[in-house]
């Protein structure tokens, strides 16, 4: 079993930033995908960002070039540097582990707001 633990958001004025954190329990962070995903109210949940086992990122074209995900496998740890922030990235965001396409486990976000 895999718990995740995320921390780091909170309210922030427009232009700001944040960087996010999901901390994994157990064995499996290094051998899998991790993903930040975000909800707005109203709204579908949206992939924002994920990075493979091999590092390679990938972004929604809203976020891109201003948010940067990265990983720590030492420290079973994910982040989000979030930077530029804007009203629109008001959402809780999500941390997802990929374990090979066979398990997934969530995160229980953490809410960011953005806002003057």
């Amino acid at each position: 079993q895999v718990q995740l633990v995320e921390s780091g958001g909170g309210l922030v004025q427009p232009g700001g930033s944040l960087r996010l954190s999901c901390t994994a329990s157990g064995t499996i962070f290094s051998a899998s995908a991790m993903d930040w995903y975000r909800q707005a109210p109203g709204k579908e949940r949206e992939l924002v960002a994920r990075i493979t086992t091999g590092g390679i990122r990938r972004y929604v074209d809203s976020v891109r070039g201003r948010f940067t995900i990265s990983r720590d496998n030492a420290k079973k740890t994910v982040y989000l540097q979030m930077n530029s922030l804007n009203v629109e990235d008001t959402a809780v965001y999500y941390c997802r582990l990929d374990y090979i396409g066979l398990r997934e486990y969530w995160g229980q976000g953490t809410q960011v707001t953005v806002s003057s």
